[in-house]
């Protein structure tokens, strides 16, 4: 058998308990892809990561998993795995940390006790096989709480961004499973992101958002860095100005978080830049039968 250690760790938040929860094992070159999907199964977790050994100074490829699946890409594991090997004094902090998904390669700054990185991909927008009316019908709302039409936006995660009038029409959202069924779960990109824009200024942008996905059943997540980044890539195709945003989510499920994100300005055009806090809450082992 082999021990399989990992840690847990809330994300996007500096307060423990709240944000996204996260598993972190490290030094897994020995597990196998069906041990890394059952440990996953297993601690039922929106995300678990599977560091390999360090593969030269601030590098690691990294797989992430779902309880049912592995992702190209997501960010509240990435800004989670960075703090954690910040904290385990196992990455020079002076120096950018480079995390190696299946999407590409993230690098990682430290900076205010945030972990941020760069998405290895641009923004890519186009539409959203939801229109206005369908997307009313399917968050159970009135067809004038919804701004305008959704797209479907991704970094390396597609997302169909909805926008919302206002705070009180994101938290009375009541998701249709039939209509689900109909439009998100065949269009190829099968989670929603909603969003209301609370504060939108030249030195920063506050909105609220809530992300809805499938599995075996529906799920609310409290903080998705993907979902962020395909946000603001999309708010900064709209505008040839940096945008600078705090995003707020998981404020209706009591697990609160807070995602920064940037776009243009210093960044390359169509890329897009996400951090945030994140605590240790955790350790634990597992044995693996190999």
């Amino acid at each position: 058998m082999k021990a399989a250690e990992y840690y847990l760790l809330d994300v996007f938040t500096d307060q423990p308990f709240t944000g996204n929860p996260l598993a972190v094992f490290l030094d897994t070159d020995g597990l196998s892809t069906s041990n890394m999907q059952a440990l996953a199964n297993e601690l039922n977790l929106a995300e678990t990561v599977f560091l390999g050994a360090a593969a030269g100074p601030n590098h690691y490829s990294m797989r992430i998993f779902t309880p049912t699946m592995e992702l190209p890409f997501a960010g509240h594991p990435t800004v989670g795995t960075a703090h954690l090997l910040a904290e385990l004094n196992l990455v020079n902090r002076e120096r950018p940390l480079v995390l190696a998904p299946p999407v590409g390669k993230l690098a990682i700054s430290f900076a205010l006790g945030r972990s941020t990185f760069t998405t290895a991909q641009p923004v890519t927008v186009e539409d959203s096989p939801l229109d206005h009316s369908t997307a009313a019908t399917l968050l159970g709302l009135e067809k004038h709480q919804v701004m305008g039409e959704p797209v479907v936006a991704s970094c390396g995660l597609p997302f169909h961004l909805i926008g919302l009038t206002d705070i009180a029409a994101l938290a009375s959202v009541q998701i249709s499973p039939a209509i689900w069924g109909e439009t998100v779960a065949i269009s190829g990109a099968e989670q929603i992101y909603l969003y209301v824009m609370e504060k939108p200024n030249e030195m920063k942008t506050v909105l609220r958002s809530r992300m809805f996905s499938m599995e075996h059943s529906l799920c609310e997540d409290p903080a998705t860095g993907s979902a962020a980044a395909a946000l603001t890539g999309y708010l900064g195709s709209r505008q040839p100005n940096a945008i600078h945003c705090n995003i707020y989510q998981g404020v209706e499920m009591g697990r609160p978080s807070v995602i920064h994100t940037a776009a243009n300005g210093e960044i390359e055009p169509g890329f897009v830049t996400v951090g945030g806090n994140a605590v240790v809450v955790g350790q634990g082992v597992f044995k693996v039968h190999q």
